[in-house]
Order: structure tokens, then sequence, then C-alpha cells
């Protein structure tokens, strides 16, 4: 089945089979390494893009879902001047970073939070900027620094 769909911004066509996972398509076929295969049950948030401003599990995803679709990856994150984005700014500075393995799925969930409570006019409170990041799992960390650059990125730090 062919489908057209935006991916960090460029216009693709790509013939798909009905099975296909998103993640598989993202990382095989398109080659962007960067959204990462974790539980691949939708437990993990690893694998986290967004689709139409809100983060989704690839690994949930059916490819020819994404019909039409405007997605970004982790690699859609970096602006003109190739400058790291203001949730990637902030995990590196509050050294949210550890293995990396988690980061780009935190990255992906934090960023299409904060979009829309930006667009939103909100500004919200720690105990929310959490829960917003539930279903994203970290080995690595015990979730503060996450959540402080997380919390940092919507002004709330």
């Amino acid at each position: 089945m062919e489908i057209t769909f935006k991916i960090n911004g460029k216009t693709i066509t790509q013939n798909v089979k009905p099975g296909l996972l998103l993640i598989d398509l993202i990382r095989n076929k398109l080659n962007l390494k960067g959204t990462k295969p974790g539980c691949l049950e939708g437990e993990c948030g690893a694998c986290s893009v967004i689709i139409d401003n809100k983060a989704i599990n690839s690994c949930m995803y059916l490819a020819i879902n994404a019909q039409g679709k405007e997605i970004t990856t982790i690699e859609g994150l970096r602006n003109e001047d190739n400058k790291l984005d203001e949730v990637q700014e902030k995990m590196l500075e509050h050294g949210a970073v550890q293995c990396g393995f988690c980061t780009s799925g935190m990255v992906m969930t934090t960023k299409a939070f904060s979009d829309k409570c930006k667009s939103d006019g909100f500004v919200p409170n720690r105990e929310q900027v959490k829960k917003s990041l539930e279903g994203n799992l970290c080995r690595c960390t015990g979730y503060i620094k996450i959540i402080d650059a997380a919390a940092a990125v919507n002004n709330n730090l």
C-alpha cells in the first residue's frame, strides 16, 4: 500500500505492507535511528515520536496509519541553525541523560506536552509535568533530573 506523509518537515511517499509498524518504517526504511525500540509493547516510551502534535508509541502504531499525518522524530527537533531544541538543551543542562536509550522518547514526550501547554497558555505544575511523563521508563535515573528538565522547559523550575 502506498502512503504519503510528512516526517521532520519532508513529504515522503512509501510503499508499506499492512502490518508494518511505524518504528520499523522509521528505523529500517527511512534510516532514522534516534527512535529506539525498547519493549516493543507500548510500555516503555523509548520509541515515542510526535504525530500531529501528540506523542505516540511508534511500536504500537501501524505505518499505514501515517497516511496524511505529520510526524516528528528526535532527528527533526534541530532548528535551521542546527541547534538543539529547548527540550534537548534542558535535558543536558539538568543532567537528565545517562545511557541515552530512553532519552529520545523522554524528549519527544516532553516536547509534545510543552508545545501543547504553550499553545493553550497553560503553565503546568510539577505534578502535571510528572504525569505527562507516565509511560516513559528509564532504568538509569531516579527520574528527578528528567522531571527537573521537563519542568524547566515549562518555566516551572
